[in-house]
């Protein structure tokens, strides 16, 4: 058949039919994909719904946490640790050892997670206004932080000894948070390969890392009867620029060069991940993927996102929970995900709901951000979450909790910052919808583009209180702005008498934690004077009656 009858061919055969066709498709031998209203096609899972609970519940904290917070040397460490030089690199050998003798496996037995205490946690969390919660099932370092049927490292058997998920779960469920667990070992496959590597300088160079070690080189050690492959899943082809550092990046959506994985690497993140949804009956999944994982080379990820609605909708019959989320999604997969933005925020009203995931400092705990005071303050979390509520979306939030399981007293006060603000004005944040803009001022009037999947929430930082700030229930409108004034003088232009937003008469204004305050109506805008007597909040909300 020559290439214009072969094209004319692909053209006339269903899309259905070759969206099926994966080049590592898995193998539901051992866990079977449930039956029922969703299929796995983006056709059939774009019959989805986002429940009405995400879009009243606004906030959640995230406790991104795990065996990589043991050295507090930051987020992906597991990784850094193998990139000589590298800072990570360098606290990693004065500290622990060389990583050819001492790899990322050796700092498993560490993490003890001895203070950990969920049923405090997360009861704090819901008290400082968080209405869900996340914790991590397992990082790209691909070890399971809980009693994994498919993967022989595990918190219950290294480490802590403990069934991690379980522990939240049953915390989240005592104290009426919706639960949700974050999955992100799918790419351990390439993000482990400098575990392969060597040192190309001094006394060590030419000895390989531990990254290649497998089942026989334990005997006599620790591990002995554990196999480290199936940690470091290194036992496959380098990946295209497997030496360049940043080549991850490009090929994190399985392009450009990435060494394919096997059907039975797949298969294995497959069996994780339902497991998880299985025995944990979360109401949210995360994974850090473009679409869902491992996609466009295998089907592993749509068939879990089928799994976890068809079994939501299994277990919740007349409350249907589920959300499942993805980044850099086209239109088609937001009908089929939430989308989620990291460190982030379009600087529009999407129609969808969405949520940015961001963090008061890294993802994992690092002393840096402790000992330099590099931490996000109160204030700026809160004007974080006025911004993107706005726009319709949610707000993750990540408080990074040392190894021990504990925060430190500077997130501490960052917590009770938040849960102040939370407890005066948390009535413009919970069940509001966008008004017909979602703000307005200089970063509100900007072209701010994302880059990539988000990070662009420094440009927000700057915000004063020229930014206002809209959100809205049936009864009211709440205008905030995201600094106290110093004249006191809060200046609204879109409630401009005659504004083609608000043209209804404004009876009256309040400050919400004060009471009613002194305005008035013009052509150029609303004015509003907030008192002197008043206590100063981070973001004062005004509440609008309509």
């Amino acid at each position: 058949m020559n290439y214009c009858k072969c094209l004319l061919a692909a053209l006339l055969i269903p899309a259905a039919a070759l969206s099926q066709n994966y080049e590592v498709p898995v193998s539901e031998a051992q866990e079977p994909m449930m039956k029922g209203k969703y299929d796995a096609t983006w056709e059939s899972l774009s019959q989805y719904e986002v429940p009405e609970w995400f879009r009243d519940a606004k906030f959640g904290i995230w406790a991104h946490w795990g065996p990589q917070c043991v050295e507090g040397s930051g987020d992906w460490m597991a990784r850094s640790m193998y990139i000589e030089g590298s800072n990570e690199y360098k606290h990693h050998v004065a500290n622990y050892g060389h990583p050819s003798e001492v790899g990322f496996k050796d700092i498993l037995p560490l993490f003890k997670a001895e203070k950990w205490d969920p049923d405090y946690l997360v009861g704090l969390y819901k008290k400082i206004g968080a209405k869900y919660f996340f914790a991590l099932g397992n990082h790209h370092d691909n070890f399971d932080l809980w009693d994994s049927q498919y993967q022989e490292w595990n918190s219950k058997a290294i480490g802590p000894k403990r069934d991690l998920l379980a522990g939240w779960a049953e915390a989240c469920r005592k104290h009426g948070l919706k639960f949700g667990v974050s999955l992100h070992a799918d790419h351990a496959w390439s993000w482990y390969e400098p575990s392969r590597r060597y040192d190309r300088n001094g006394d060590k160079a030419g000895v390989p890392y531990d990254g290649r070690m497998t089942k026989e080189d334990g005997k006599g050690k620790w591990w002995e009867g554990l196999d480290p492959q199936n940690l470091y899943a290194q036992n496959h082809p380098d990946s295209y620029g497997s030496w360049s550092d940043g080549m991850i990046h490009r090929q994190w959506a399985w392009g450009n060069g990435v060494a394919v994985p096997t059907v039975e690497y797949c298969t294995n993140f497959y069996n994780r991940t339902l497991d998880v949804i299985n025995r944990y009956n979360p109401d949210l999944l995360y994974f850090d993927v473009t679409g869902v994982p491992f996609y466009p080379i295998s089907d592993a990820g749509l068939k879990i996102a089928a799994h976890f609605y068809n079994h939501n909708s299994a277990t919740h019959p007349n409350d249907f929970s589920a959300v499942m989320f993805g980044k850099i999604l086209n239109d088609t997969q937001k009908e089929a995900l939430v989308w989620d933005v990291e460190r982030g925020a379009p600087n529009n009203i999407p129609e969808k709901p969405w949520q940015t995931c961001s963090c008061i400092g890294g993802w994992h705990y690092n002393t840096d951000i402790y000992k330099n005071n590099w931490y996000k303050s109160a204030a700026s979390v809160v004007k974080l979450l006025v911004d993107v509520v706005s726009k319709n979306g949610n707000l993750l939030l990540s408080i990074p909790l040392r190894a021990d399981g504990t925060f430190d007293e500077k997130e501490e006060e960052i917590i009770n910052g938040i849960g102040d603000w939370m407890a005066v004005n948390s009535e413009c944040i919970y069940s509001t919808r966008p008004w017909h803009i979602f703000g307005e001022g200089p970063i509100a009037e900007s072209d701010i583009a994302i880059n990539a999947q988000g990070f662009n929430e420094g440009s927000y930082t700057a915000a004063t209180s020229k930014e206002i700030r809209f959100t809205q229930t049936p009864k009211h409108l709440y205008a905030i702005a995201l600094a106290w004034p110093d004249d006191n003088m809060v200046h609204i232009k879109a409630l401009a008498d005659g504004s083609e937003y608000h043209k209804g008469r404004i009876k009256s204004v309040e400050l919400l934690g004060y009471g009613k305050v002194k305005f008035t109506r013009t052509a150029d805008g609303l004015t509003v004077n907030l008192p002197a007597d008043a206590k100063r909040s981070v973001a004062p909300v005004l509440r609008i009656k309509k």
